[in-house]
């Protein structure tokens, strides 16, 4: 939000350099994010100088120049070329100096030199009206007042300002400090604390007079929960043009774009006192009646930006007396009824609409204005009629109109302030140290909050209106607080505390797995948990009933609550992807969000994205692709580490992928892993192969805790390596020969690995050959010859009978 300085010292007339102020204000809660110099005209016409024409000759070696004599003042004459038809003896002139620096509409300067013109010397430039930057005129050079004294700084002329604008970042609930009254009404307040009283000087309304009666125009509310408060009057005979300047200038310092004169002024009252207010085209107002309703879903209403829009049976609607929709309430105004160049009369609408209405509205339709940010914040609903009459009068001053009907006030229900008992007890808690009473009292005083009964052990307080944020005893504490300054609080250099012990295991073995995907290069992802609500169709395991839907979502994008992890990682993947990052590894630990027919359920996970070569590029290292099977030993080694084994492999169940396994502990499904489908991919735009790895962190959770490990010494006798090279059926597996071998030995006999698989020539048709090592150890002495054959034999044993392995 955008306060200007110079606007801000009409109600406070405060002399502190900007800087002093921001800073005050940042502590009173309205963080300056920044401050920014604006001048009316760029450079604020720096170097242009008033002077007055003494001569002017044709130029000897052009037809269209002319080579003139320039008075600055101070007995100071300039020779100055100029091109401009109406150049004459006598003119008074702006005249840019050499060295000044002139912009143009786009905003890109340039600088005045001195030179030759055709051959004759030229000491500036006499300036036209764009040239200048304060009109479009171009047709010659800028004719000033004779009366204008010759060496005049032409900003003193043209009253060029400067201002320096606030950039505040306003937090939500700040409703009450959406305008430059408002940010003033706070600032005087942390003054006072400074001891400094400044006068808050409000805007004037005394001189507001109905001129006569001749257009009156009825107003029914008939939803007044969506419209508590409906204020409107009618101005005639008005002119419709530009504004006058010091308007545009107001409007233009804060980035407000000046449209015409009656629009100008509802915008400045909005930006001055934080009411929104609209202006009909009273023509538009058939039958004189304005009639503030809903309307059925699937009208259609075209608004000012030529958009048509179909209207929702909650969205309330400004009609006219044919019920025809003239106004989105509070949002946007329509095309059919907007102000125009042909507008002699206008109904001035000033209203408070309900928060909540507007918020939905907005949302809807995906419209944000200065309006719906006030009315869905909230504003203060007692400033309506005054705000009115501020732009009542603006409008009839600057466009020479006439009000022509009573104010038309429809406030049925008043909305009264809130009623608060502050306890001292609980603000010394809260705050950690006791602020002086009377300090409290001042502060509150200076908020424009009410006592209505005050005891030793607190005060009862009326909080007004305008402050919707503060309706707890703890808004009240804060608003101390914020005023006093948080700063100011004493605090102890002692700290007492108590140790105590607690380990959260969860959280342990979250570390114990991070660090090791980290290890193999892996990066930790943390993705919104608000997603796209279309994604579950790309998935038949996922429904669409199971949503968690928002319900007011930020955007379509963020609609529902994610069902799964994948899409919200393929999100990040193909981010890194469009960025030239091709070989990724992402891990994520975050939650699934689900509502079935017994109620909401979050599911805890862990998912593994990988894509492209194992490692990134380095000159000495070969590339190799990641795979299925590079997953799945992440995936294993994973398990393992946790003290995990003993797993069954089945096919995987859910259809995002187009080949994996699902890895089971006993009937506990512990991990989904696989290869991505296309399809799914080429939604996100991703052309290259995606494995996926889906842990279901609560299973793995709960076989942690029922892992023992046992710690025991290190042997202190040799193990012993022997091979077999078998010759095997093709249908035979490594699991097989690994599971017989341990069976025929279980003693001696530590570790089986298979080392060389051949399929080819040499081999009978069917069959293959496996190296098989073996490693045996006795911990307690060395092994002899005798004993290791004796082993080997059993296993050889072992195989021919059970598989018909042959030793080769």
């Amino acid at each position: 939000m955008k306060i200007s300085y110079n606007w801000l010292k009409q109600f406070l007339k405060i002399d502190w350099e900007a800087e002093k102020t921001g800073e005050l204000l940042t502590d009173l809660g309205l963080e300056v994010e920044g401050i920014e110099t604006v001048e009316s005209i760029k450079g604020s016409l720096a170097g242009v100088i008033v002077g007055k024409v003494l001569t002017c000759i044709q130029h000897p070696n052009a037809d269209r120049l002319k080579i003139t004599t320039v008075a600055m003042g101070n007995g100071e004459a300039l020779q100055i070329v100029c091109g401009a038809p109406n150049v004459a003896v006598g003119q008074t002139v702006p005249v840019a100096t050499i060295g000044t620096t002139l912009y143009d509409e786009k905003g890109d300067g340039f600088v005045i030199k001195k030179g030759k013109i055709r051959g004759e010397e030229s000491h500036g430039m006499i300036c036209a009206e764009d040239e200048l930057g304060i009109g479009t005129d171009h047709d010659g050079i800028m004719i000033l007042d004779d009366a204008i004294v010759a060496g005049t700084p032409a900003a003193n002329v043209f009253q060029v300002e400067s201002d320096q604008v606030f950039e505040i970042g306003l937090t939500p609930n700040r409703a009450d400090a959406m305008s430059h009254y408002g940010v003033a009404r706070d600032l005087r307040a942390g003054l006072l604390q400074q001891q400094i009283s400044l006068e808050l000087i409000s805007p004037s309304t005394s001189n507001f007079r109905v001129d006569d009666r001749t257009l009156k125009i009825d107003v029914v509310v008939e939803d007044i929960e969506k419209a508590p408060r409906y204020v409107g009057v009618t101005i005639s005979d008005i002119s419709i043009k530009e504004s006058p300047s010091w308007l545009q200038k107001k409007l233009k310092a804060i980035g407000v774009k000046p449209i015409n004169n009656v629009v100008d002024v509802t915008n400045y009252v909005l930006h001055e006192l934080g009411q929104p207010l609209h202006a009909f085209d009273a023509a538009a107002v058939k039958g004189n009646k304005v009639i503030v309703k809903t309307l059925p879903t699937g009208t259609k209403f075209i608004t000012l930006d030529g958009v048509e829009r179909e209207l929702h049976e909650e969205d309330l609607m400004i009609c006219n007396s044919n019920e025809e929709p003239m106004c989105i309430a509070g949002v946007f105004g329509g095309l059919q009824s907007g102000v125009s160049e042909n507008t002699t009369s206008i109904f001035l609408e000033s209203a408070y609409f309900s928060p909540v209405s507007i918020r939905k509205t907005a949302k809807r339709h995906a419209l944000n204005t200065d309006a719906s940010f006030r009315f869905e914040r909230g504003i203060d609903p007692n400033i309506t009629k005054y705000a009115l009459k501020r732009a009542a009068n603006l409008i009839v001053e600057i466009t020479g109109g006439k009000v022509s009907s009573e104010i038309v006030d429809m406030y049925p229900v008043k909305i009264e302030d809130f009623q608060i008992f502050l306890a001292y007890e609980k603000m010394d808690r809260l705050i950690g140290a006791k602020i002086p009473r009377e300090t409290v009292k001042d502060i509150l005083a200076s908020l424009d909050i009410k006592f209505n009964i005050v005891t030793e052990a607190g005060l009862g307080l009326s909080i007004p209106s305008y402050r919707v944020d503060v309706t707890r005893e703890a808004d009240v504490i804060e608003e101390i607080l914020r005023v006093y300054g948080y700063n100011n609080v004493e605090f102890s250099h002692k700290l007492n505390t108590s140790i105590s012990f607690s380990e959260f295991e969860g959280i342990k073995v979250e570390n114990v797995v991070a660090n090791q995907l980290i290890s193999q290069g892996f990066n930790e992802t943390m993705a919104n948990s608000l997603t796209n609500a279309n994604y579950v169709a790309l998935s038949e395991t996922l429904k669409e009933e199971h949503n968690v839907a928002i319900l007011n979502p930020l955007s379509n994008d963020l609609g529902v609550m994610r069902q799964s992890l994948l899409f919200s990682g393929l999100e990040s993947v193909v981010y890194n992807l469009n960025r030239k990052n091709n070989a990724l590894k992402f891990f994520e630990f975050g939650k699934s969000y689900h509502h079935f027919e017994s109620g909401y359920e979050e599911q805890k996970h862990l998912t593994l994205f990988v894509t492209g070569n194992r490692t990134k590029d380095y000159w000495n290292l070969p590339q190799k692709p990641s795979d299925f099977f590079y997953m799945k030993g992440v995936v294993q080694a994973l398990l393992k580490r946790l003290g995990i084994q003993n797993l069954k492999v089945s096919p995987v169940k859910n259809d995002v992928f187009s080949e994996g396994i699902s890895l089971n502990s006993g009937k506990v499904k512990l991990a989904d892993l696989g290869i991505v489908k296309r399809a799914v991919l080429k939604e996100f735009g991703i052309k290259q192969e995606v494995l996926f790895a889906d842990f279901n962190w609560e299973n793995i959770l709960k076989l942690t805790k029922k892992t023992q490990i046992k710690v025991v010494e290190l042997p202190k006798f040799p193990s012993v390596k022997r091979d077999f090279a078998l010759l095997l059926d093709k249908e035979i597996t490594f699991g097989e020969l690994y599971n017989l071998a341990f069976q025929a030995e279980k003693l001696l006999l530590k570790e089986v690995d298979l080392f060389d698989v051949y399929e080819g020539e040499n081999l009978k048709e069917g069959k293959k050959s496996y190296a098989v090592s073996f490693l045996l150890q006795d911990e307690t002495k060395t092994l002899t010859d005798g004993q290791i054959d004796k082993v080997m034999q059993k296993i050889q044993n072992t195989f021919e009978k059970n598989v018909g392995a042959i030793l080769r």
